[in-house]
This record gives structure tokens, sequence and C-alpha cells, in this order.
């Protein structure tokens, strides 16, 4: 069994909140200059919300506010 999937398989075994504390830990290892492929929708949808941004017709939310409050959200508020 590969490396990969010994650690996919453990990580289906751990709850919910850990799970998510996990994709969010590994998501802050993945290099700047190494973004992941996107689908020609997803590329459309960043340039029309960033149109939105730039137009001023959206607010924004700092990202440590955010994220705080989407950990708050899904109760891993005390997780470190």
């Amino acid at each position: 069994m590969s490396d990969y999937i010994s650690v996919k398989s453990a990580a289906a075994e751990l709850s919910v909140a850990d799970r998510l504390r996990l994709i969010d830990e590994l998501a802050s290892t993945v290099p700047v200059d190494q973004p992941p492929t996107l689908s020609a929708e997803w590329l459309e949808e960043i340039d029309c919300r960033s149109k939105e941004i730039d137009s001023g017709t959206v607010a924004t939310e700092p990202w440590p506010e955010l994220r705080n409050r989407l950990r708050h959200r899904v109760g891993l508020d005390d997780a470190t």
C-alpha cells in the first residue's frame, strides 16, 4: 500500500473536526508558486468575484477574521 493510500485511510478515520483541521494545516503547506490547477468554471468565478471586489460592490473580510468565524461555525474555535 502506498504512503498516500495509508495516510488517506488513516485520515478518513479521524473525526470531522480533526479532518477539517488536517485539511487546513495541509493547505497551508502548499508552496505559493505551486497553486492547484483550476477548472474553467472556477477561473470564471474568480474573475467575476475579483471584478466585484475591484468595483467595490462587495465587502471583503480579513482572512484571520473569516477563518475564526468559520472555525467557530464548525466548532473548532478551541482547536490549535
